[in-house]
């Protein structure tokens, strides 16, 4: 449902930008269809990767588009050169290598959370407590607050688009002008995407981690944060913790989301693929691969 819905999304934006002609009834549901199989298949394709390949097959069909359009944006690059701004271009890689930096940097980064086990008595032996830590990540929502964002803001485009093509009148072109207007003032536009990619956030951790579950499951491990009461108190701490990490995750993202927007006022240049969602995806799937490569070649190994 979500792919037909797309598809007709999709065709809808085309034949409202004049790329696509008018299509009938039956045409329009062809389309679809192919589209949604295309979606479909696409899907079997990524959960073949994932059952026979290193990492998650979706993620490295994402991968594949977003490298793929590497090349593109590099000869526009060296199409469009210009001597004058090579103090821009140097600026710009060194901006590039500082934003992976960071993206790594964050996307790796743990809070770890001292945590002890209490004596046990088994079988007649005496178990002395361990001590050891749970990790919390700094990023726990990955790159879903930025495709949120970009799916909110991509909301009112086309519902005006789509009330524009069905009817007529003063407030339809009010409206019309409205939405013009916050798309074309990049500042008021840059401030909205990142207030939601803030937002979504704090929204997406709150789904994602649970301290009321993990104090829970900590004390019926037998486990506890040292000076801090077992239950709600460490349902407090823990939910305290990560309320501080978010907020370091979300200014993160709303920065990395909003980057590539400032690059193009800064530098005049339009053809950057620096920051927001490409960026996100094409670290986190390097550095899963990775990781999965050093698993397998250990386990070889063992």
């Amino acid at each position: 449902p979500l792919a037909a819905l797309q598809a007709f999304s999709f065709i809808a934006l085309l034949q409202s930008q004049a790329i696509l002609a008018p299509l009938g009834a039956f045409d329009l549901i062809t389309n679809i269809i192919i589209i949604t199989a295309g979606s479909v298949l696409l899907m079997w394709i990524g959960e073949l990767i994932s059952e026979f390949g290193v990492g998650n097959g979706v993620s490295f069909i994402i991968f594949a588009g977003i490298v793929a359009a590497l090349p593109g944006a590099i000869t526009q690059l060296v199409a469009l050169y210009d001597p004058s701004q090579i103090p821009t271009y140097i600026g710009l890689l060194v901006v590039t290598i500082a934003v992976v930096y960071g993206i790594v940097f964050v996307n790796e980064a743990e809070r770890p959370v001292p945590i002890a086990y209490a004596k046990q008595n088994q079988g007649g032996q005496s178990k002395s407590g361990v001590a050891t830590y749970i990790p919390l990540r700094v990023a726990q929502a990955g790159v879903m607050p930025i495709i949120f964002a970009i799916s909110i803001l991509l909301i009112p485009q086309m519902v005006v688009n789509f009330i524009a093509g069905i009817s007529t009148g003063v407030f339809v072109t009010t409206l019309v002008e409205w939405v013009t207007y916050f798309l074309a003032t990049q500042w008021l536009y840059m401030l909205v995407y990142f207030v939601l990619v803030f937002g979504f956030t704090y929204f997406y951790t709150a789904i994602t981690f649970d301290p009321e579950k993990m104090a829970e499951n900590l004390q019926k491990s037998g486990a506890f944060v040292p000076g801090v009461r077992p239950g709600e108190a460490t349902e407090k701490y823990l939910g305290s913790i990560v309320t501080r990490l978010t907020l370091i995750a979300a200014i993160f993202l709303g920065a990395v989301a909003i980057l590539p927007l400032l690059l193009q006022q800064a530098s005049g240049i339009t053809a950057l693929s620096i920051g927001g969602t490409a960026l996100l995806i094409v670290v986190a799937v390097i550095i899963d691969v990775v990781k999965r490569i050093d698993a397998q070649a250990a386990m070889r190994q063992y």
